[in-house]
């Protein structure tokens, strides 16, 4: 399957630095939001880009290889960021295979997240690790009232200085004119679906549509980092103009057992993101 992409980051309007980075190499294409202070964050994102970028070249990867890189990352970080707070989502997509068929691979950690927009239709893929995702999916809270709720900020899985990673794993058919966004949060908290689909939409190049999402997200108020990477998608295999809208995203367990082992671009427990200097 053959690729094309566009990345584009921001450092915002309010933040001193800018704590995330991106990785945009066939066949993997990701973001990471860096927590736990400026030079935590940075570190802690960086680190995550160059785990993932050992893969940069290969024609696909698996679930265990990007397992690995999460592994990887978490060791590293509990040595180099040892005594400190720092983490970083991760959540991205790698071209996978399954016998002759292409497949989007998508990860996730964290509230960074990943979206499909096909024949119209723009759909998220990743489900947030986050208190305000849990109260919704329990009944407790209304998707209108996430943007105020006290507690938007507290995210429940991030890639750390302890513990083993925990990130979710979807396995998604190719389609032949899929587009693929990936996004910091920064992105996902300033603009509504809507406007991220006309950005989408509207933009052939996914380079263009990168940029435009990022300029928008900065004209709405860029309160935080914000961090793109849009993919397109061009099989030989299928030239049907995109996946069968009854093949969903099937969720793929964790690896039971993780072994093996870019080129890389980056930006210039619970954890609460606002006090962790995002």
């Amino acid at each position: 399957m053959r690729t094309t992409w566009g990345s584009a980051t921001d450092r915002g309007l309010t933040r001193a630095a800018n704590e995330d980075a991106l990785l945009a190499h066939p066949p993997v294409f990701l973001v990471a939001d860096g927590m736990g202070g400026v030079a935590g964050g940075a570190e802690a994102s960086r680190v995550a880009v160059e785990e993932f970028a050992r893969l940069a070249g290969q024609a696909t990867t698996t679930a265990d290889e990007i397992h690995a890189c999460f592994r990887r990352t978490g060791e590293r970080l509990a040595v180099e960021l040892a005594g400190t707070r720092a983490g970083t989502t991760v959540a991205g997509v790698a071209v996978a295979s399954v016998g002759p068929s292409a497949y989007w691979l998508v990860f996730n950690i964290g509230d960074s997240r990943v979206y499909r927009w096909a024949n119209g239709v723009l759909d998220q893929i990743t489900v947030d690790h986050s208190v305000v995702q849990e109260l919704v999916d329990r009944g407790e809270l209304a998707t209108d009232l996430v943007a105020s709720h006290p507690d938007r900020h507290v995210i429940t899985r991030v890639l750390g200085t302890s513990g083993a990673p925990e990130p979710d794993y979807w396995m998604i058919p190719a389609g032949a004119r899929d587009r693929l966004l990936i996004c910091t949060d920064g992105l996902s908290r300033e603009l509504r679906a809507d406007v991220v689909a006309v950005g989408l939409r509207e933009n052939a190049s996914p380079q263009d549509a990168a940029t435009w999402l990022v300029s928008r997200a900065i004209a709405a108020g860029g309160r935080d980092n914000v961090t793109v990477v849009v993919v397109d998608a061009a099989s030989d295999a299928d030239d049907t103009g995109g996946p069968d809208p009854s093949q969903r995203a099937s969720v793929v367990p964790p690896p039971a057992g993780t072994s093996g082992e870019g080129a890389a671009t980056s930006g210039p427990g619970d954890t609460n993101e606002e006090e962790a200097d995002r």
